[in-house]
């Protein structure tokens, strides 16, 4: 593996999509009440991918310090298990992304808020989103290891991301946003969930007690299936609520790779999880995108 192959795996790029899924899920949400602006949109995405890449680089440098990135992981191999990557240069590498993550959020901030308060609330938003995207796994309690990862993803990637994204856009807050906020985030949770079955056996050896590990792979299985159904139950809520064309169901076409997800998931031991990783972020950016286009076409107002 040559370092600059190293580097991008180390990106861990096949967990973008879920950035990519919460902000345009705001965005998406914003077109649809006609608040929508184009340099909120993409400042926003960027923050979002930058944040995801920060928490990437962060949970190798964790992981590798804590032992738990052994020989005997399932999954891709991380670059400092190779020895390629050095664990003083990955640390300075979440420094430094870190920094682009606060100069782009402070950016977006700029441009999309309407007033001081608002300003230093989403800064300070913004940073615990930092410190959260760091803390998961490096430090010295890092709550990544005691259960709490999965909620820490739903609210940065539901509430924080399709509520914060939405209301940088419109300068106010829509309850009922919430809802497809909360589809964002159990399916972001489930592709944590994913990850977190797959790397069960060494988790637990390694203390590093996720929900995964706490639940049992059984339970693990069920609480996934949980995830993804209430997961297309917020968006079904939300349509009935604000529906004005039956094209806005058109994201119920999604459902079919859904199905074949779950049936996968529970046909798999823990070493055969690791694919279904991506496939389950590139179907939450897929219902995003067909549930965005919808209310894009055909708008709540």
């Amino acid at each position: 593996m040559k370092k600059t192959h190293a580097w991008v795996v180390s990106l861990r790029l096949r967990t973008l999509p879920l950035a990519l899924a919460s902000t345009g899920m705001g965005s998406f949400l914003a077109a649809g009440f006609g608040v929508f602006n184009l340099r909120t949109c993409i400042l926003a995405a960027l923050t979002a991918i930058l944040l995801q890449i920060l928490s990437n680089l962060a949970n190798d440098y964790g992981d590798f310090k804590k032992g738990t990135d052994n020989a005997d992981r399932v999954g891709p191999q991380r670059a400092l298990q190779t020895g390629i990557i050095s664990v003083v240069e990955m640390r300075n590498a979440v420094i430094f992304v870190a920094v682009l993550t606060l100069i782009s959020g402070c950016t977006l901030l700029y441009f999309a808020t309407n007033g001081l308060i608002a300003f230093i609330v989403f800064l300070v938003i913004g940073i615990l989103s930092i410190v959260g995207a760091i803390k998961y796994t490096m430090g010295k309690k890092p709550y990544g290891y005691s259960g709490w990862g999965d909620l820490a993803v739903f609210v940065f990637f539901g509430v924080i991301g399709v509520g914060g994204t939405f209301y940088l856009h419109s300068h106010y807050l829509h309850l009922d946003i919430f809802l497809p906020a909360g589809s964002v985030g159990f399916l972001s949770a489930a592709v944590l969930n994913v990850n977190n079955m797959r790397d069960i056996n060494n988790d637990e050896i390694s203390g590093k007690r996720t929900l995964a590990v706490i639940l049992g792979l059984k339970r693990a299985k069920t609480y996934h299936l949980f995830l993804i159904l209430v997961s297309l139950n917020r968006l079904v809520r939300f349509t009935f609520l604000h529906v004005t064309s039956n094209w806005q169901w058109a994201f119920l076409a999604t459902i079919p790779f859904f199905i074949l997800h779950i049936i996968n998931i529970y046909r798999s031991d823990s070493a055969g999880m690791d694919k279904y990783l991506k496939q389950l972020a590139i179907f939450t950016l897929l219902l995003v995108i067909t549930f965005g286009m919808s209310i894009v076409l055909h708008p709540y107002v």
